[in-house]
């Protein structure tokens, strides 16, 4: 496990040159994986080969060339410790961020961590390679937590915690398909069915008066004298409980102040259409001079 004295005992040893801070966070990058056991193969354009994970060389090489191109680093490690299993990590600038990605040879996904470069280096910090950084033991713990000990499987979740999120996640769904009575938690009213016309449509309209329903309610155009606001449709029962045509719980708020005559609620409803007789439903929209009627 790397530590801020490690990390920085290996930067004065290497006394590199920096450029900007984007590059001081990336050798710290670099130098904690060093502290963590790792030997570097590869760096700068070599590292950004196709080859660079491939490639059965597992000699160690020196820094050179590591900062040759711009806004961007490359490093490939070996870890004897771990197998010889090779690493690569890219590094990319994006304004004030490093951008850091970690792909171990035969990984699925690589690793990836965001880094604030203000946060932990130092502008004009002089030649001592410590006056260069500030924060650098949290910057170590990040680098360790979030990208070195997920690289060697340590931070993984075991398989009975994997097999328990699954269980309760299909338990959760199951509730949800099989018909808990609110499964966000929230009681709604019921409410009748309708638009099966329209997810099953038959002839069009105008061409017959009705269309079949499938027994789940006709068009969803519903006109003012619609049966189905007085009790239901061709029969069937209107809301559960209660009058008929109105969800449990609803209530009427008046248009005026109340006890004034011509504000009743009774007032504002409409007598069912007839059946057979009048403009369908889903026509009333086109008007009576329509075409289509």
């Amino acid at each position: 496990m790397a530590n801020d004295k490690t990390v920085m005992a290996i930067i004065r040893a290497a006394r590199p040159s920096f450029r900007n801070n984007h590059d001081k966070i990336a050798f710290a990058v670099h130098a904690s994986f060093l502290a963590s056991g790792y030997v570097l193969t590869a760096t700068g354009p070599a590292a950004f080969s196709d080859t660079a994970l491939s490639s059965p060389s597992t000699d160690e090489v020196g820094m050179d060339n590591w900062q040759e191109l711009d806004d961007e680093y490359a490093f490939v490690y070996t870890n004897p410790e771990k197998g010889s299993k090779k690493v690569l990590v890219k590094c990319l600038t994006m304004h004030d961020k490093l951008l850091v990605d970690a792909l171990a040879d035969g990984a699925a996904e690589p690793v990836h961590l965001q880094i604030s470069v203000g946060d932990y280096a130092v502008e004009n910090g002089g030649t001592n390679s410590s006056s260069q950084f500030k924060n650098l033991e949290e910057l170590v713990k990040i680098l360790d937590a979030q990208l070195l000990s997920k690289l060697d499987g340590s931070s993984q979740p075991s398989s009975s915690s994997n097999s328990s999120s699954l269980e309760t996640s299909e338990a959760s769904r199951s509730n949800i398909i099989i018909g808990a009575p609110y499964p966000s938690g929230i009681p709604y009213p019921p409410v009748n069915p309708i638009g099966g016309s329209d997810l099953f449509p038959g002839s069009g309209a105008g061409i017959h008066p009705t269309r079949g329903d499938f027994g789940i309610g006709g068009s969803m155009l519903l006109g003012p004298n619609d049966p189905f606001w007085l009790g239901g449709v061709r029969g069937d029962p209107g809301f559960p409980g209660g009058q008929p045509g109105v969800p449990p719980g609803a209530r009427f708020d008046p248009y005026g102040p109340p006890g004034v005559p011509g504000f009743e609620p009774n007032r504002f409803a409409r007598a069912p259409r007839r059946p057979g007789r009048g403009t369908h439903p889903d026509l009333e929209h086109f008007g009576g001079g329509s075409d289509f009627i």
